[in-house]
């Protein structure tokens, strides 16, 4: 996967913590979180399943769309999920390809 906008949400499984964020560069992000480079909430709470993600053209859209998920209650955020993953399993290796 080459580097694109992109917002993400990982999780700590099925009814654990969520967490949204945005980058343009999802493996490199996603493997920041997963082996604990950056302290914080993700480390913390042990967030490092990515179960959803979507690609965007632009920064600025991908910006908008974190910030409008973030507004979301858990229920809108469980069924964004599982719309593509009703599974729950780690995309990450997907993501290699």
């Amino acid at each position: 996967m080459d580097k694109q906008p992109c917002v993400y949400i990982l999780s700590s499984g099925q009814n654990g913590t969520l967490y949204i964020g945005v980058t343009s560069d999802l493996i490199k992000r996603v493997w920041e979180h997963k082996y604990h480079v950056v302290p914080g909430f993700t480390e913390h709470y042990e967030v490092h399943a990515l179960v959803w993600y979507e690609l965007h053209d632009t920064m600025e859209s991908a910006i908008r769309r974190e910030k409008n998920l973030k507004k979301w209650n858990r229920a809108w955020k469980k069924r964004l999920i599982c719309l593509t993953n009703p599974d729950w399993k780690d995309l990450y290796s997907e993501t290699l390809k």
